[in-house]
């Protein structure tokens, strides 16, 4: 399953409204540490047909990465049922982010 693209305005229906897991990665263009996760984020996405994986620029979508309190880049959260479930902070190990689901 390919990354879903997000921004404020379709934030609430591609994730809030989900029913399952989504997992939404907070990130900047210009972010190392960002671009260090991506290549895992989207390795998630091709494996895991049950999980819905979302990407938002938090550059672009300002309103909802200060409405989640996003602090430190790169942000993972993990929604089940349109709830938070679980966050990781920083570059994160796969396997961790697998255990979490």
């Amino acid at each position: 399953m390919s990354v879903k693209v997000l921004t404020d305005e379709n934030f609430e229906e591609e994730v809030l409204k989900a029913e399952g897991t989504v997992i939404v990665d907070f990130f900047a263009t210009w972010c190392g540490p960002c671009k260090m996760m991506a290549p895992i984020v989207d390795e998630i996405s091709e494996e895991r047909t049950d999980v819905k994986v979302c990407k938002l620029d938090v550059d672009e979508g300002e309103d909802t990465a200060m409405e989640f309190g996003i602090m430190s880049i790169p942000t993972l959260m993990i929604f089940k049922n349109g709830e938070v479930a679980k966050t990781f902070v920083g570059v994160t190990e796969k396997d961790e982010i697998i255990a979490a689901l």
